[in-house]
């Protein structure tokens, strides 16, 4: 990857603000659906259904914006290696933009009829269609601006958009749950965070509209290297590494969904914990995971990114029994510890992400096949996670089965990243060198960084 000249250069602090908030308006608007899933969706749009049912339904309609994003990463993708990765954060957030604020305009079941459900799915997926495209975009256009030796500290901005989004979309839905009769909720106040999208979109659109393009795609232009074909380029050539990316992502996804969205209609539904109180107790974890991201993010720098991504993946199995525990007591301050531990287990592994995938992947195929492989990952583990915790939490006792499921995905992505290799360029060069030495040859090689 291109060296910039000076880590510390305000361009670079500017390109990095302006993916971060792309990232966190754009998961703003995922978020909002999230939670309105798993507040009040299922009875508004499935009101012949039982409880249960209706908030599968719901989750169900909140798993379409998943399967999506894969198809989002494919489209955006083949853009972003043949046209460069600046469309690409334009066009992912507009689109994104305009289907939340479509969503809070959607009429009710009572209203419509099945209509609409099916314009709550229709717009669901175009959702995920954007936001599928988005992350390769603010991804790639900080790592391939960024130093290499500060590239996973940079390349962390995007990954605290998350945080950001989840924060300004529940924070907005806990004032109005704080402020609104239960009514006044149901009947319109859930709707607010969606019409704030309009805005948020137009100052993200604002704040990308000077972005340069990166150095990368400007080179691979000017010698005419970009893949004609990128996605059959990446699957031909690198299906291997691209199922052991996306099985690799799957435990981030799952234990971050599983904490923002199955525990929050778990433990208001079953359990009776008041709806501000944990929405409170969920955002208090999401602020230690995003002030948690960059400084991972500078340990992936200095011990590289492979060995945070092992650590993490062990913590969250290892974290998903007392999760559980710690979730049934029903109790703030638990229910907190509970949700901080699986987060900062979740967040080892996805600060260092947005150096590392890109590092995997050759540049002329990139933008395509480090967005599809972190798409893929976030169906098997984000699509699927509430809809079958849900299910497996429909009983008079504790949710084990809900900890099983999460162990064993934490424990598939971890050994993911063991067959996967070391791309730190500093660090892959020093055992390289080692091998070379030794007359060994290196254990592990990257694509081209």
């Amino acid at each position: 990857m291109h060296q910039h000249p000076s880590p510390d250069s305000p361009s670079m602090l500017r390109i990095a603000t302006a993916s971060l908030a792309g990232t966190a308006i754009e998961f703003y608007d995922f978020f909002a659906y999230g939670t309105a899933a798993a507040l009040v969706l299922g009875p508004l749009f499935f009101p012949s259904f039982s409880p249960l049912a209706a908030t599968l339904a719901a989750f169900g309609t909140f798993g379409v914006g998943f399967l999506a994003r894969p198809l989002g990463s494919v489209v955006f993708g083949h853009i972003g290696d043949r046209y460069g990765r600046r469309p690409v954060l334009l066009g992912s957030l507009l689109l994104t933009g305009v289907a939340t604020v479509a969503v809070g305009c959607v009429p009710s079941y009572a209203s419509i009829g099945i209509a609409a459900p099916l314009l709550l799915l229709a717009l669901r997926f175009l959702q995920g269609l954007g936001l599928g495209g988005e992350w390769g975009g603010a991804v790639l256009l900080t790592a391939e601006h960024a130093p290499e030796r500060r590239r996973g500290l940079w390349s962390s901005f995007p990954q605290m958009g998350p945080a950001v989004g989840f924060l300004m979309a529940n924070g907005l839905v806990l004032v109005l749950s704080g402020t609104l009769s239960d009514a006044q909720f149901t009947s319109w106040g859930w709707r607010v965070p969606f019409w704030g999208a309009g805005l948020l979109a137009l100052v993200g659109l604002w704040l990308r509209r000077a972005v340069e393009e990166t150095p990368e795609f400007r080179a691979l232009t000017e010698t005419d290297r970009r893949a004609d074909a990128p996605l059959t380029e990446v699957v031909r050539d690198h299906w291997r590494l691209l199922l052991l990316t996306a099985g690799a992502m799957a435990v981030g996804y799952a234990v971050f969904y599983a904490v923002t969205t199955w525990s929050l209609a778990y433990a208001t539904g079953r359990l009776g914990v008041d709806r501000t109180v944990m929405l409170t107790c969920v955002m208090a974890a999401i602020l230690v995971k995003g002030l948690a991201t960059p400084l991972v993010a500078v340990l992936g720098d200095r011990w590289g990114r492979r060995p945070l991504c092992l650590a993490g993946s062990a913590a969250c199995a290892l974290w998903m029994f007392p999760f559980v525990a710690l979730l049934r007591t029903g109790e703030p301050l638990p229910i907190t510890v509970g949700c901080v531990g699986a987060l900062l287990g979740m967040v080892t592994v996805f600060a260092v992400v947005g150096a590392y995938l890109p590092e995997l992947y050759a540049p002329r195929i990139r933008c395509t096949g480090a967005a599809v492989g972190y798409n893929l990952g976030g169906v098997l583990g984000g699509a699927l996670t509430p809809l079958v915790a849900t299910a497996l939490a429909d009983g008079s006792g504790p949710p084990w089965g809900v900890a099983v499921y999460l162990t064993v995905i934490a424990l598939v992505s971890l050994g993911c990243f063991a067959l996967l290799p070391e791309t730190h360029p500093v660090l892959a060069r020093a055992r390289a060198d080692r091998g070379a030495g030794t007359g060994t040859g290196a254990t592990e090689a990257a694509a081209p960084a």
